[in-house]
């Protein structure tokens, strides 16, 4: 019964939103992993939103974090999947809003090599730590600014694309320590997260949000955000839901969720390609 009438309510919102928007709409995802990865994740569930919803969604996958960074800060994807200092850079610079994010929070891991020498954040000094990207947040930006700011930890930071390049770069030993997020390793295979531990944890922020630019109608924005709402009322949805990492989609407030981000003062460690 209630699925049904999430489906009634989602119907009313999407006949008003198509009878005064356009119907084709850019949905851009950070490419935390490949984009094989991503386009098998994403994929689908942006097909399952077109199908609720009457809209037409174009799925925008970049090769990497700084030209989805290029992208969005050119105001070029309608919707987008995005870190959360990226909320924050995507507000300043296009006004985007946040529609909605998982209600699990998202914390930044350090990684070392279980049966490694580095015990300590004191034993990182002088060494080298990889970092998926400059502006990943939780697992490099807050990360970087943490250790360097309250652990006083002076290392070289390498930058090596992906969460899955962090962990083998730690587990070849190339680099003493990796940045990640609690959400990237869950996923990682078994085999890799065995030869790992977790050596530090960042205080949890809010999670990746999906966003809207401004010039997208509040009504579409409100059918999307109810579309998401609504695939966790049937096991399809859920399993959408969780293979996008947001197995429970919850609305957003910036002010709430967001703006703390800009008291952070990571501003000084981020990198503009």
């Amino acid at each position: 019964m209630f699925r049904t009438l999430c489906l009634l309510v989602l119907g009313l919102f999407v006949n008003e939103a198509l009878a005064q928007t356009p119907a084709k709409y850019s949905f851009a995802v950070v490419p935390q992993y490949s984009a094989v990865e991503l386009h098998k994740d994403w994929a689908p569930l942006i097909a399952r939103l077109s199908k609720d919803t009457g809209l037409v969604f174009e799925l925008k996958i970049q090769t990497s974090i700084p030209l989805f960074e290029a992208s969005f800060l050119k105001g070029e994807p309608d919707f987008a999947y995005m870190n959360p200092y990226h909320m924050v850079m995507a507000k300043k610079a296009q006004l985007y809003v946040p529609i909605l994010r998982d209600a699990k929070p998202l914390t930044g891991v350090l990684v070392v090599r279980k049966d490694g020498s580095y015990k300590t954040l004191k034993d990182l000094n002088g060494q080298k730590i990889a970092f998926p990207a400059p502006n990943a947040f939780g697992a490099s930006l807050y990360m970087r600014t943490l250790l360097s700011e309250v652990a006083h930890i002076q290392f070289a930071p390498v930058y090596v694309k992906t969460h899955s390049n962090v962990y083998r770069n730690v587990i070849r030993e190339d680099v003493a320590a990796g940045g990640t997020v609690n959400v990237a390793l869950n996923d990682e295979i078994a085999e890799v997260r065995e030869q790992l531990q977790i050596l530090y944890q960042t205080p949890p922020v809010a999670s990746h949000p999906v966003v809207a630019h401004p010039r997208v109608a509040a009504s579409v924005q409100k059918v999307v955000a109810q579309a998401f709402f609504a695939l966790t009322q049937d096991a399809e949805g859920r399993s959408l839901l969780n293979a996008i990492r947001i197995p429970a989609p919850v609305a957003v407030s910036y002010q709430v969720d967001y703006l703390p981000l800009e008291k952070l003062q990571v501003e000084k460690y981020l990198i503009i390609e």
